[in-house]
């Protein structure tokens, strides 16, 4: 099976036709619904599911599908589940640029070869992204940008990093 990444999670059951409401994490859903067939559920004490995908509108910040085989019944089950989709279905990106997904618990090393931890989070702050790197109890907040982000070795799963006076 294709590696599967969270895009959202079903906040509440939407209309009278099993439809659900999902609260987005994609940035931009309409580069990617087109291309899915079907979408994956996960939580509420169950495993991934894939469940085929009969239609789906967007609104802001939200997602409303509705999924071959689930009536208004079965919908209600499904509030709080994680919906996740695979990541071959992605467009690809320009080089040097990177889904967060991708980055996530990747290692990340100084140029001098320190360890720092792994990125357990990344955030979006105005126009820069922010990576959050955590070993233990300590987190550095590291700005995405060509000063301290040095590379990314997709294949190893290493940032290197190179820290700037207060990082």
């Amino acid at each position: 099976m294709a590696e599967l990444f969270e895009i959202g999670e079903i906040v509440k059951v939407h209309g009278y036709r099993g439809g659900v409401k999902v609260r987005s994490y994609l940035t931009e859903p309409g580069n990617l619904l087109p291309r899915l067939e079907a979408v994956y559920l996960e939580g509420n004490g169950k495993e991934s599911v894939s469940f085929p995908l009969r239609r789906y509108r967007l609104g802001k910040n939200t997602l409303f599908l509705e999924l071959e085989g689930v009536d208004a019944s079965a919908a209600a089950a499904l509030v709080g589940c994680r919906v996740l989709a695979p990541a071959d279905k992605l467009a690809p990106l320009p080089e040097g640029e990177y889904y967060w997904h991708e980055l996530l618990g990747m290692a990340v090393l100084t140029e001098e070869g320190e360890a720092l931890g792994t990125i357990g989070e990344i955030f979006s702050a105005g126009g820069n992204d922010v990576y959050v790197c955590r070993s233990g109890n300590t987190e550095r907040l590291l700005p995405a940008g060509g000063e301290v982000i040095r590379n990314v070795d997709k294949v190893k799963r290493i940032i290197t990093v190179r820290l700037l006076a207060g990082l």
